[in-house]
């Protein structure tokens, strides 16, 4: 059944912050929020694997965005909510404490100019904000084709501030990923085509 586009799709103009995230969802469920969620394959085959959890998805691009509303609508799959916005002031300024349980951040811009390496996300000062956000027990999962944002993905989670807060664990593969895949998205099939390697981390909240 086909669902109404204001259903999928959030204004976040319309909320105040702190804003009330479960209220998005018609069920009350564990949320989970991807950022980047680029033309939705992931997001969207995640949501129908687990259709017990909400899940809130982040992408900066309009026309990746619209595009994921509408096929998400067209699949009618309800557990699904996609807004475009700045993460970084999104995580800071909109999130309540302990509100979503998993992050996922798949092969994000790796910005490889040094002056625009700031504009990462995966660093100490949002790693902390994520701390925050996720309740007990709560993940962050990352994958990347990009292998000096990687490294440094590695050394922001080895400083004592994020050691302090996370433990290093197991990435968790998706259910749509087939054999040498982590996530199962269009971007990663793509990367692995071209031969790039595919690095991941996971981490949990103590």
């Amino acid at each position: 059944m086909k669902i109404p586009f204001d259903q999928v799709h959030v204004d976040l103009a319309q909320y105040d912050y702190p804003m009330d995230i479960g209220s998005l969802f018609a069920q009350k469920a564990p949320i989970e929020i991807e950022i980047g969620s680029g033309k939705g394959t992931f997001i969207l085959n995640h949501a129908q694997a687990f259709p017990d959890r909400n899940f809130l998805g982040i992408e900066w691009a309009n026309k990746y965005l619209l595009a994921s509303v509408d096929r998400i609508c067209r699949w009618g799959v309800s557990n699904i909510r996609l807004m475009r916005t700045d993460a970084t002031d999104f995580f800071r300024c909109y999130l309540a404490d302990e509100t979503i349980s998993v992050l996922h951040l798949y092969f994000p811009d790796p910005w490889p100019k040094k002056r625009h390496h700031k504009k990462r996300f995966f660093n100490q000062e949002n790693l902390i904000q994520v701390h925050r956000v996720l309740t007990t027990g709560g993940i962050i999962q990352t994958a990347t084709d990009h292998r000096d944002y990687y490294d440094v993905m590695c050394e922001v989670a080895a400083l004592p501030e994020i050691k302090a807060r996370f433990d290093l664990i197991d990435f968790v593969k998706s259910p749509a990923a087939q054999e040498g895949e982590y996530v199962g998205s269009n971007f990663e099939r793509k990367y692995i085509v071209e031969g790039r390697e595919i690095n991941a981390l996971a981490l949990k909240k103590k």
